[in-house]
């Protein structure tokens, strides 16, 4: 996207094409305005829209230009943190609350794909958390308990179920997500749009906000040559946020991360190599993800950014990292290489604010936005239309706080990721 071919890599090239859309050029009326073409904002604008709602979404470059674009396309339930540890940071009258509902996060994708009829390469055969060591697969079991004590279907596999289903010996084990799986991530994004055009949404791209103010008990929402006025606003902009409500990045630490796949591997191999199509992510500190996707391309990804020195480093890390798990796959070629940011929380679960009246939003995702941004996205939609009171929200209300340190935070994390693999998986 923007002539840039590591902002979206493959997903771009094998998405099915985004609906036509044109910036906005005048004046409107609105009931609601969502600001944000990402998976938050377009599942609020289709739920919106079902219901026979006015609603108008502006992005400020392409629909998915942000996360929604450029993620790994792992359909995750809950998020990065312990069960256990939602009740203890949310409180008990959210804790349990946000659990239930980011753990059923990913039927809620399947049925929308579904109902909608999206192209987006699903893969319901569950997710692969592996263990590495002793150390790793003592945390999956906890993991397994505080999860498998609310009914959550997740299985302890041993070290050597785990290899049959990967491919690799590399790990001790792994913990097999029955209600997680992958997807392809920009397709995923692009079918919302259309589904929600179909619905009667109005979606501008090359419509960057800069200015917000309120006139008559209007919120009025303004681009370079339009302007929305409309009763609410959602703001779902993200780690991506600039302009108006660039304090919602600034919330968050920004954790580069980048992907690489591979050339479609032959058939033997994809016998050998993921015949199930499980997502998987290590529980090292600075981790590895990995998975296929439709045509056969292994997608291989950590933390880190593909630019200056760090192109070279990251690569040659994977390459060493994919000869040492799947020595099978022989000399390895890459024919796609793409990066993007994660806003990364205080406590690594997501906010709900309120920036003015009526105006409202999700955001800090912490690498895990498919599933809540889905989720959230139908929230902030039944939220407006009364279905559900601020009470009975997932999230308590929060006030925007600076994170700290964060300038020299990011620095550290693009740099330590050059030496972590520079320094690892030699032989």
């Amino acid at each position: 996207m923007l002539n840039d071919p590591r902002s979206h890599g493959l997903w771009e090239r094998t998405a099915p094409p985004a609906p036509v859309t044109t910036p906005l050029k005048e004046n409107i009326t609105a009931d609601v305005v969502i600001v944000g073409g990402g998976y938050t904002g377009l599942s609020a604008a289709l739920h919106l829209a079902e219901r026979g709602t006015n609603v108008v979404l502006l992005e400020a470059a392409e629909i998915g230009f942000g996360g929604a674009g450029r993620n790994v396309g792992l359909i995750n339930a809950g998020m990065w943190v312990m069960p256990d540890d939602f009740p203890k940071e949310l409180g008990e009258h959210y804790g349990e609350r946000a659990l239930e509902l980011l753990g059923n996060g990913p039927y809620l994708v399947r049925e929308l794909i579904e109902k909608h009829d999206i192209a987006c390469e699903l893969e319901t055969n569950g997710t692969l958390h592996c263990a590495v060591g002793a150390e790793g697969m003592k945390e999956l079991e906890e993991r397994a308990r505080q999860w498998q004590k609310r009914g959550a279907p997740l299985t302890v596999l041993d070290a050597a179920e785990t290899e049959r289903r990967i491919g690799t010996k590399a790990y001790a084990g792994s913990l097999l997500d029955m209600r997680a799986g992958t997807l392809q991530p920009l397709a995923y994004a692009r079918g919302l749009a259309h589904a929600a055009i179909k619905a009667g949404a109005k979606l501008h791209t090359g419509s960057p906000v800069i200015s917000t103010g309120e006139v008559g008990g209007k919120r009025i929402v303004s681009t370079a040559q339009g302007e929305v006025s409309a009763d609410w606003v959602i703001v779902a902009t993200d780690a991506y946020s600039t302009g108006p409500w660039a304090q919602v990045r600034r919330e968050q630490v920004h954790l580069p991360y980048f992907n690489l796949a591979t050339k479609p591997l032959s058939a033997n191999l994809r016998r050998s190599i993921l015949p199930n199509c499980e997502g998987c992510w290590d529980t090292k500190e600075v981790l590895s993800s990995f998975r296929m996707d439709q045509a056969g391309r292994l997608v291989f990804g950590s933390v880190g950014a593909l630019r200056g020195t760090g192109t070279a480093v990251h690569k040659a890390w994977a390459r060493r990292s994919l000869k040492r798990l799947f020595p099978q796959l022989g000399e390895v070629e890459f024919e796609a290489e793409w990066y993007g940011k994660i806003g990364m929380t205080d406590n690594a679960l997501p906010r709900f604010h309120r920036f003015g009246t009526n105006v409202i939003g999700f955001s800090g995702y912490n690498g895990r936005g498919i599933s809540p941004g889905s989720t959230f996205g139908k929230v902030l939609a039944n939220y407006i239309l009364g279905d559900i009171a601020e009470a009975d929200l997932p999230l308590p209300l929060t006030e925007v706080q600076e994170a700290r340190f964060r300038p020299m935070k990011e620095a550290y994390y693009e740099a330590g990721a050059q030496i972590a693999h520079f320094a690892t998986e030699r032989f």
